[in-house]
């Protein structure tokens, strides 16, 4: 068992919470985790990325190589195809649709869906629209993004549903259940659109 994965997007999209929970779940279950994260400029949009391995055996680098990472999970399009040079061949690329248009010089969003649409393994998914129709809120579109990328994490599923409970036990039950049908939410479109 084992997934090296990078998770991306702009500051203020989740990124920390998706690591958090996806770290929670490994430690508290047993496995090994090791995570870099670059915040950048986050508080102003800035690139936010976390690289993510967790393994049932031991690891020696939080760090993964170029070439290396079985996922990408962005839940921004742009941020996905920064970080191309780290999927492995067969990897899975997994974005949300939604553009956080936050430069002057955003590409255009049919070239990006174009480029995306174009990897032999990939889930392009609009998680904010998913997450407000299941949520009533799109505040939970992260979730619906570790929810599409959760058929590709070697990790049992209810780890990560464990790891949302864990990471928001303080805020209350209807912020857990509203991230935890995010999460099915995510792997159901990701399971039917894989």
């Amino acid at each position: 068992m084992k997934t090296d994965m990078v998770i991306a997007g702009v500051g203020g999209q989740g990124i920390l919470s998706i690591a958090a929970a996806l770290g929670s779940a490994a430690l508290d279950n047993d496995l090994y985790m090791k995570q870099a994260e670059t915040h950048g400029m986050s508080q102003r949009g800035g690139d936010v990325q976390s690289f993510m391995r967790i393994s049932d055996k031991p690891i020696y680098s939080d760090l993964i190589p170029r070439g290396g990472a079985d996922i990408i999970l962005s839940v921004e399009p742009m941020e996905a195809l920064r970080y191309l040079p780290y999927l492995k061949q067969g990897g899975y690329v997994v974005t949300n649709s939604t553009p956080f248009v936050n430069i002057p010089d955003y590409p255009e969003m049919e070239e990006l869906e174009k480029t995306i649409k174009d990897l032999p393994n990939y889930v392009l998914i609009d998680a904010d629209q998913i997450a407000e129709e299941t949520t009533g809120s799109k505040r939970a579109f992260n979730f619906v993004m570790l929810g599409a990328a959760s058929p590709f994490i070697d990790v049992p599923f209810e780890y990560l549903e464990e790891g949302i409970r864990k990471i928001f036990e303080r805020k209350g039950e209807e912020v857990i259940e509203m991230n935890i049908k995010a999460l099915h939410a995510g792997r159901k479109f990701a399971e039917e659109n894989k």
